[in-house]
């Protein structure tokens, strides 16, 4: 009976291999039931340790079979040495994958001086081509091209601008009346758009034509006082006048400003200055002025004898075609450059100069160099006689040229050379070697000290009455010349018979002698 109430042997669990103890003889549904909780946590975290401690052990083991790196001997000299076994299994236990490539800290390789890369230095500045004391001139670059123009800007207009730039227009008149004749065609292809008059309207479309001329160039005094005069003209059009008829008119005010303010004015000054040429006189001139020219032509038609010297200064040489245009016609000329005006000086007898400007102080604004000439002839004891219409005439004034003025491209004061070096040649432009500054200004100022007398169409005066005639013009709305008769009256005169009231505005061609 014992013998076959004994269970099999084979039926009974192996003992557990944590060495817990439990009975051989005891069924397996009985011992599990007497495994509690907490001897299953228990279990679970001994398996845990056992598992650790053996990859812990695997891991030791493989590092060691790792072969070393030597030291260099620059490795070695910095105190640089390789991480001892230790320290790089300690290093590397918080890795959880069991790979060679994750778990073994490789050695880093230190990079030679020569490959390293060296630090970014502070970036060079750009060297600023401009001097301070003339800064407030500077301002955007002239146009040289039209890219970039308003779609409103006329095609006439953009050629215009670009030989102003390229001063294939040069002077103070040429350029105002290329500037007035432009501006008729402008009018002529204008077209009140709907909803608006042509009185506020066209003074817009004609800004975006001045700011173009502006890019390219500078308005000139005689420029700025024509443009004011037509936007005054346009403003006091009559709203309801047709269009054909408003622009038929703007264009004949035009044509008569130009034959009147600055043809006959030129004409007036010449026949006024002639007078002044005697034979055997030596007149001295500087750079090229229209007034100028036709001044000496109109002596020369006259029969007067003289001789003229042409002074001139780079870099326009303006003087160069001045002197072409009076050995054309049979005079004789003698060209020389400013550097020699100290002597060609003292062989003259009178200076004619021209004018940009004439400035309300009684300063004479016109080509750098003009003072230089005017000042050498004072010194001479050689009177100077300087030649300007009164649309020339400006309220400003200017104590030096420092304030008002303008700069040039730099550039053109200069020029590009080739330099050798060995067995090739590189292009050099002198005005881009460091620490070198160009200026090239345009104009001077000539005090009224050195100057004797100014011609206008109006006749001579000193330069102290030059504000007076502008102050007249202005008073009394610019109707010392008559529209109707071309006839230039004195403004002494006009000032008399005015007394203190203002002449009452007329309409038709009376209009063409205002000025603002």
């Amino acid at each position: 009976m014992e013998k076959a109430q004994k269970p099999h042997q084979s039926s009974t669990p192996a003992a557990p291999a944590n060495g817990i103890k439990g009975s051989a003889n005891q069924p397996a549904d009985e011992k599990s039931e007497k495994i509690s909780g907490a001897e299953l946590k228990k279990r679970a975290k001994a398996e845990k340790s056992a598992k650790r401690a053996q990859a812990k052990e695997g891991q030791q083991k493989r590092l060691q079979d790792v072969p070393q790196p030597k030291q260099s001997k620059d490795q070695a000299g910095k105190g640089l040495t390789n991480q001892s076994p230790q320290s790089s299994a300690s290093t590397v236990q918080h890795k959880r994958s069991g790979s060679l490539s994750a778990t073994v800290q490789r050695p880093l390789q230190l990079r030679s001086a020569q490959h390293q890369p060296s630090a970014p230095g502070p970036e060079l500045k750009k060297e600023v081509k401009k001097v301070a004391m003339f800064g407030h001139l500077y301002g955007t670059p002239r146009r040289t091209t039209i890219a970039g123009a308003g779609k409103d800007v006329h095609p006439s207009v953009l050629a215009l601008g670009l030989q102003m730039s390229n001063y294939v227009v040069c002077g103070s008149n040429a350029r105002c009346v290329s500037t007035l004749l432009v501006f008729k065609r402008v009018i002529d292809a204008y077209t009140t758009p709907s909803g608006t008059s042509l009185p506020r309207h066209l003074t817009v479309h004609l800004s975006a034509q001045i700011d173009y001329l502006v890019s390219c160039r500078p308005l000139s005094v005689s420029m700025g006082n024509a443009i004011r005069w037509l936007k005054l003209l346009i403003s006091r059009i009559d709203p309801d006048t047709p269009e054909s008829k408003a622009k038929a008119e703007l264009c004949s005010a035009i044509d008569n400003f130009i034959r009147e303010r600055i043809t006959a004015a030129g004409q007036a000054i010449a026949s006024s200055a002639c007078s002044k040429i005697q034979n055997g006189d030596v007149i001295l001139t500087f750079a090229k002025s229209s007034a100028v020219e036709r001044t000496l032509l109109e002596a020369h038609r006259q029969g007067q004898s003289f001789r003229v010297i042409v002074v001139d200064s780079p870099p326009l040489h303006e003087g160069r075609n001045l002197a072409r245009s009076l050995v054309s016609l049979g005079l004789q000329v003698q060209y020389t450059l400013i550097h020699t005006v100290s002597h060609m000086v003292r062989d003259a007898t009178k200076v004619l100069l021209g004018a940009h400007a004439m400035m309300s102080n009684g300063q004479l604004y016109s080509r750098i160099g003009t003072a230089l000439v005017a000042m050498m002839a004072k010194e001479a004891d050689i009177p100077v006689i300087v030649l300007c219409e009164s649309v020339k005439f400006t309220d400003k004034a200017a104590l030096d040229s420092i304030a008002i003025n303008e700069i040039a491209p730099s550039e053109e004061l200069g020029y590009s050379g080739t330099e050798t070096h060995g067995e090739g040649s590189t292009e050099k432009k002198w005005h881009d070697a460091p620490n070198f500054q160009a200026l090239n200004l345009m104009y001077d100022l000539t005090p009224e000290e050195y100057i004797h007398m100014v011609i206008t169409e109006y006749g001579s005066l000193p330069p102290s009455s030059v504000p007076v005639v502008h102050r007249l013009k202005t008073l009394f709305g610019g109707l010392l010349w008559s529209g109707k008769t071309g006839e230039v009256k004195d403004p002494t005169i006009v000032a008399q018979s005015a007394g203190s009231s203002r002449p009452p505005a007329s309409n038709g061609s009376s209009q063409l002698g205002y000025v603002s």
